[in-house]
């Protein structure tokens, strides 16, 4: 059983803890915060003890009703592994903390490539995180790109990649992002950093990317042009992806014409958080000229990430191999629209018939 630490029980925090409580050969052993706002009640609620990320202000916690188990360097030498979710920068400055205890770490995808020995997507580059200390897990744009990536490479062959990444604003709760009534390129240069990241995942890809932010805050939209080395049927990809567990290749006539109502789909069937680890292809947006593939797709900046960061811990410690690791991450979360109308994964469906 892993001993898992939390540093960073946030956004993603938060959702890295829960899922690692429900895997069979982890578990959380603590979680690590700043301040005792809602998150840490909600943390101690779950059942996660609490550690003073800041050994300053552990009497706030004190004060707020939160009793802590110790300050965050105990959890650190307590863990076998650390989960940075710190904010971007951040996770960086913790890395000599964890070399001081001689314990490995996965850090986020908001930290520099050089923050790890290897940047990390489970369906890409599972094995180059076997026997590594430190992990980056890559941004959620591009876990979206190398999951779309890895099947239609070892299918087809990629030449090249064209995305243009439409990008939320700022997360629900992040009130000081914007933009609040613009529409940004972001960065005005090209590429944007996303293409760059891709490339620490695919060292030999060509991939081009463009950036823009909207004044909005519930996923991420990306258009892409993929350029195959072999001719290929819109048919063809579309079977391809509807087998990958993480991609959800909406059908048609679901009426789900947006990010909105992809976050309705999540909130129906019940899912925690109304959360969407999967990317969200439009079936109807598959197409092929040529060698040419164009397709739409949605990604949940909250959560696609989480079950990469479960898998992360696996390769570290050699626990599973990239297939067994990253089924049994799926079904212990519940990841898996299976093309149900309903939203319900087959694990869900199981767990409401059993009510």
């Amino acid at each position: 059983m892993i001993r898992v630490g939390v540093n960073g029980y946030g956004t993603i925090g938060k959702r890295v803890a829960d899922a690692v409580e429900a895997q069979p050969d982890m578990e959380i052993i603590g979680v690590a915060k700043t301040q005792p706002n809602f998150e840490a009640h909600t943390a101690v609620k779950r059942g996660y003890p609490m550690y003073a990320a800041i050994p300053e202000r552990a009497p706030l916690f004190a004060e707020a009703g939160i009793d802590i188990a110790g300050e965050v360097d105990e959890l650190v030498a307590e863990a076998d592994v650390i989960v940075d979710c710190t904010p971007s920068g951040i996770g960086a400055k913790n890395r000599e903390l964890y070399e001081t205890h001689h314990t490995p770490a996965i850090f986020q995808g908001g930290e520099d490539a050089d923050v790890a020995d290897v940047s990390f997507n489970a369906r890409s580059n599972y094995d180059a995180a076997r026997d590594v200390d430190y992990v980056r897990v890559v941004s959620c744009n591009t876990t979206g790109l190398s999951r779309i990536i890895a099947p239609l490479e070892e299918e087809y062959g990629v030449e090249k990649v064209r995305a243009t990444l439409v990008r939320r604003g700022g997360d629900p709760g992040q009130n000081s992002r914007g933009p609040i009534n613009d529409i940004l390129p972001n960065p005005i240069k090209v590429p944007s950093h996303h293409g760059p990241d891709v490339k620490t995942i695919f060292p030999n890809l060509e991939i081009d990317t463009l950036g823009l932010k909207v004044p909005a805050t519930l996923m991420h939209v990306h258009a892409l042009n993929v350029t195959l080395k072999d001719d290929v049927t819109g048919a063809h990809v579309r079977q391809l992806l509807e087998g990958e567990g993480r991609i959800y290749v909406i059908p048609e006539g679901l009426g789900i014409d947006g990010a909105g109502k992809l976050k309705d789909l999540a909130l129906d069937a019940e899912r925690p958080r109304g959360d969407l680890w999967e990317n969200c292809v439009w079936g109807e947006s598959i197409g092929v000229n040529g060698r040419d593939l164009y397709l739409f797709q949605a990604i949940h900046q909250e959560s696609d990430v989480i079950p990469e960061n479960v898998d992360a811990i696996r390769a570290m410690f050699e626990l599973e191999d990239q297939k067994t690791s990253m089924e049994l991450t799926d079904r212990k979360i519940g990841v898996g629209i299976s093309g149900d109308p309903s939203g319900f994964s087959e694990q869900a469906r199981a767990e409401f018939a059993d009510d």
